[in-house]
């Protein structure tokens, strides 16, 4: 069973309220990470971020350490382990890439899962467990995570990419609108991860945001395409540098936002989700008017489901464009009931 983004993060939200730890499983580069992160802010805890595949034992145990005056040793904790100890307040504990560990550490951290107490230091209440790993058929150096390791976890869930939800995150983070354009055209290559001994890299999350900063680069074609290649695969990159082709064949952005009533309408599905990204990246109150008229001729001409997609994109870009009397216009026409996806 797999849940998205959104999804998991509203679940991890919940479960960290209730101090439930939860193991989180998915592909390399699919936002596991970044999930956690807004999941703990959303709860309002602090973040500890451990790396188990780099850690020795002692790193949950702590440290033998003399006793003064006596010939007896304690453990001194250090490092995540003192800070997790020393928390007061809400704190998620994040074992990131815990299968690739090795069993003595992933053993190590048996007892802070279950008992939350190691060698004499018992963990605060506000703090909560969670973990994230790669699956073994991912060629990511993970053998498998430890039986009693797995149970101590109230559940374990496998995140899966969504093409809206990456869209919506990538438009706020400084993805291209281009890269996101290509995306929506071509769903498939958000993430297809293709596990490979080679030194090569396959689509993800994480890669298309690496390719976009490529593209900011300003690089030569030929340079572009080997660096894009790089990031993203040969066949990935191949497509998204045709997709940028398309940006010649397309109405300019400022003359749609002039003149929406004679700016060119693709008949291209490509140069459609290329138009409709890009015109719902650039909305404002103030131009909210001349895309709504542009989105009523993508109605007219059977293209309204690029309409809705260049208005959802436009409201969540700027929420602004919701106080203008365009937008209070559009929510009672046909343009908002397809945007809220009540027509076909």
């Amino acid at each position: 069973m797999t849940l998205n983004p959104q999804q998991l993060l509203t679940f991890l939200a919940t479960s960290i309220a209730a101090r439930l730890p939860i193991l989180i499983t998915g592909a390399p580069g699919i936002g596991k990470s970044d999930v956690v992160a807004q999941a703990a802010a959303a709860a309002g805890a602090d973040l500890i971020i451990s790396h188990p595949a780099v850690a020795d034992p002692t790193d949950a145990k702590g440290l033998p350490w003399p006793v003064a005056g006596e010939k007896s040793a304690t453990f001194l904790p250090f490092g995540e382990l003192a800070q997790a100890l020393a928390a007061t307040e809400p704190t998620v504990w994040f074992l990131d890439d815990l299968g690739q560990a090795s069993p003595a550490v992933q053993a190590s951290y048996m007892q802070l899962l279950l008992a939350r107490r190691v060698n004499g230091h018992v963990l605060p209440d506000c703090v909560t467990f969670v973990a994230a790993t790669n699956r073994r058929t991912d060629r990511a150096g993970v053998t498998g995570i430890l039986e009693p390791v797995k149970s101590r976890f109230a559940s374990i869930v496998e995140l899966e990419a969504d093409v809206d939800q990456w869209s919506r995150w990538a438009l706020d983070h400084g993805v291209d609108a281009m890269t996101v354009a290509f995306i929506r055209f071509r769903p498939e290559l958000l993430s297809a991860f293709e596990a490979s001994a080679d030194l090569t890299q396959s689509p993800s999350p994480r890669t298309w945001s690496h390719a976009s900063k490529l593209f900011a680069l300003d690089l030569p074609q030929n340079i572009l395409a080997v660096a894009l290649a790089g990031a993203v695969g040969e066949g990935a990159a191949a497509e998204r540098i045709g997709f940028e082709r398309l940006y010649t064949s397309l109405p300019a952005l400022d003359a749609i936002l002039t003149d929406p009533d004679s700016a060119t309408i693709p008949s291209d599905p490509a140069a459609l989700y290329a138009v409709s990204t890009m015109l719902g990246n650039a909305a404002t109150p103030e131009n909210f008017g001349n895309i709504r008229k542009y989105c009523q001729r993508l109605m007219d001409t059977q293209h309204g489901e690029f309409a809705a997609l260049t208005l959802r994109d436009s409201t969540h870009k700027n929420p602004a464009v919701c106080h203008t009397a365009d937008f209070v216009a559009l929510v009672s026409s046909p343009l908002g009931s397809l945007m809220s996806g009540e027509l076909s």
